[in-house]
């Protein structure tokens, strides 16, 4: 990525207009302290900035910005529209976002607006033009923060205002009348549409409402989100040329509204912010799927991380705190996997607000605090790291990712509620990771030639296109896997007829006839000694060989896993939920086919990743989950203990390393 800064920069969101103006000497002070370099200012400020619709106050933030650059921290300046002013929805509540059952969102939180209302889109370029004029030329201002986390809270309207602009969204998506109802089977249930003005919301309904309209409303909420950031950005460029834009992504397992690839490629940085579940002891698994999907969106370049939490957060059930160690641990899962750059929500905790209790880099309890020692020591290690920004990931292996196919396959009246999109994808990432061997999670779109090995987990909606790509990689010497409910329907959200699994039919070599998915709790055997849950399938051969069959449940002596060959390579099938062992040995047996090696061997717990930069460099990230010490097969020269290192490398329990290579 094109930056104004070099080596890792590391800080977090600074919010001084939360605090008396005596603190902000001390905050520049303890920032230096610290190793900080890079704050994002401004996020919430817009009603201080612009404390009545035609009066403005600048000074503050002049005072602000001009204190960071005495101190030699660079900002990443906010336009400040993420939440209008009260005056504004006081003006104009026909600008609140509506739920789908009718109920009104107002004011007293954040992101109070419909994200389709022209009064909302008016006043936040307005604003986001005064900052351009101010600040264009502040030696402070490196990067531009459109909005913040813009489709959090109100990514779905159902206003009338969005009733209108999702008719024009549809109007240019499908023509004409014809055409919609063609893709809507509104045949069905006595849905046609004669007019334009016909056409709602998949508000509230008697019974299920039309699934090819709820899934066009996703994709129209995702574009009409898109095109706030693209209207600031634009005026941000014209004003302000050569800084880059950015916005703050939400790439996780609990925000689904957005097309990140599409969103990806409009904005000059990738970023996004990841926060732990705390609930998940093994949350550093989802870390790394969230962290390997950002590079995906980014097209493999660096990205930076622009929210964590330095401990617990505010909005979680059990808002558990991290332990010792385990803010190092998730500093560097991001930055092995790409993320040039560690920045936190937020530089000193609140002390009043929704967010009071979330962590900071400065905690409530202040400095003589084992949180702020490790936050200095990750300060001074990040400066160690700074000779990695820029090094990229060379894989052999891809998974592929799609959000519309998200969207499509978890809607209502499927044949299991327990499938869900990001169980068999997040399963088997997990499987490759503990085998210490490095994923670039991509959308079906992207160039496969490069992989040897492409998993394709539950991709119910494909395109020809990339069904074609798909089997076109095989073709050319992969092994694919396609796992159960892939290819099942069209972009329109229609059942490819002929048979299951659809668009992968023919590469497949298989037809299935019927699903049988598997009750509650329920298992099926396979003859390897395989378990599979959540699934299986009444499924025949049609030129597949098979690898294992169901032994008991619905479809005894019916295959399970399949395997054709296909021109200079191989496609699998899948059709159950294989439990984690079972879903382990099929990997192992995928990687020697496919002749995939790992970064170094390792086992459940200890990542290994690797990132590759000029002239043969490479640095080898080890990141030890467990709470026993681990021997690795490595050599080079440890960054974090700035020693030599080989032939063999130990990680204590719960420790890190970066070895550099020559």
């Amino acid at each position: 990525m094109t930056t104004a800064w070099a080596g890792i920069p590391f800080g977090g969101d600074y919010n001084p207009e939360q605090w008396p103006r005596d603190v902000w000497a001390e905050d520049v002070k303890l920032m230096g302290h610290a190793g900080v370099d890079l704050v994002t200012v401004g996020v919430f400020s817009w009603a201080l900035l612009q404390p009545t619709p035609d009066t403005w106050d600048f000074g503050w933030l002049d005072d602000v910005l001009d204190g960071l650059l005495a101190a030699g921290v660079q900002v990443d300046l906010a336009t400040a529209t993420a939440s209008p002013p009260p005056w504004l929805t006081r003006a104009h509540p026909e600008m609140l976002p509506v739920t789908e059952d009718g109920t009104t969102l107002w004011p007293g939180g954040r992101q109070a607006y419909c994200p389709s209302s022209p009064v909302y889109r008016e006043h936040a370029l307005a604003l986001c033009r005064q900052m351009a004029t101010r600040y264009a030329e502040h030696p402070a201002v490196v990067l531009w923060h459109v909005s913040n986390e813009i489709g959090c809270h109100n990514a779905l309207c159902y206003c009338d205002t969005s009733a209108a602009a999702f008719r024009g969204w549809l109007r240019g998506r499908y023509g004409d009348l014809e055409t919609l109802n063609d893709a809507w089977g509104t045949a069905f249930w006595s849905q046609r549409y004669g007019d334009w003005d016909e056409i709602l919301p998949p508000r509230v309904t008697p019974a299920t409402a039309n699934p090819t309209q709820r899934l066009d409303f996703q994709r129209f909420s995702s574009d009409e989100l898109l095109g706030l950031f693209t209207a600031e950005r634009d005026v941000l460029h014209e004003l302000s040329p050569g800084i880059p834009v950015t916005t703050n992504f939400m790439v996780s397992e609990h925000i689904r509204q957005m097309d990140y690839f599409r969103w990806g490629r409009e904005v000059d940085i990738v970023s996004n912010d990841h926060y732990l579940i705390a609930a998940d002891p093994w949350n550093h698994q989802e870390l790394a799927f969230s962290a390997d999907l950002t590079r995906g969106i980014a097209g493999g370049r660096p990205w930076l991380l622009m929210e964590t939490s330095t401990s617990a957060v505010n909005w979680q059930p059990r808002n558990v705190a991290k332990r010792p160690g385990e803010l190092r641990r998730a500093a560097l899962g991001h930055l092995a996997r790409g993320g040039d750059g560690i920045l936190f929500f937020q530089w000193r905790a609140s002390r009043a607000g929704a967010e009071k209790f979330h962590s900071g880099l400065v905690p409530h309890a202040g400095t003589d605090t084992r949180l702020w020692r490790e936050v200095c020591e990750l300060g001074a290690l990040l400066d160690r790291l700074d000779e990695v920004a820029g090094a990229v990931s060379h894989n052999d292996v891809a998974i592929l990712f799609d959000w519309e196919s998200w969207w499509a396959s978890e809607l209502d009246s499927h044949p299991s509620v327990d499938v869900q999109y990001l169980a068999q994808a997040r399963d088997l990432h997990r499987a490759l990771v503990d085998r210490g061997v490095g994923v670039d999670v991509v959308h079906p779109s992207a160039d496969l030639a490069a992989y040897r090995l492409v998993v394709v987990p539950t991709l119910y909606l494909v395109t020809d296109e990339h069904a074609a790509s798909i089997a076109a990689a095989a073709e050319a010497g992969a092994t694919v896997l396609v796992t159960y409910f892939s290819g099942i329907v069209d972009e329109r959200d229609h059942v490819r007829l002929g048979g299951y699994p659809g668009a992968f039919r023919d590469l497949l070599g298989v037809v299935t006839e019927e699903f049988t998915p598997l009750r509650e709790g329920e298992r099926v055997h396979l003859d390897d000694g395989g378990v599979g849950r959540i699934w299986a399938e009444d499924l025949r051969l049609e030129g597949a060989e098979a690898v294992a069959s169901y032994s008991d449940g619905p479809v005894p002596g019916a295959p399970a896993i399949t395997r054709r060959a296909v021109g200079e390579g191989a496609a699998w099938y899948v059709a159950t939920h294989l439990t984690e062992s079972s879903a382990g040995t099929l990997v192992d047996r995928l990687l020697d086919e496919a002749q995939v090696s790992a970064v170094a061997p390792t086992g459940p717990g200890v990542e290994v990743v690797r990132r590759v930069g000029d002239e043969g460099r490479s640095w080898d990230f080890v990141i030890n989950h467990t709470d026993q010490p681990v021997t690795l097969p490595m050599a080079g020269h440890d960054l974090v203990t700035d020693e030599a290192v080989g032939p063999m490398l130990r990680v204590d329990a719960g420790g890190v390393a970066v070895v550099r290579s020559d």
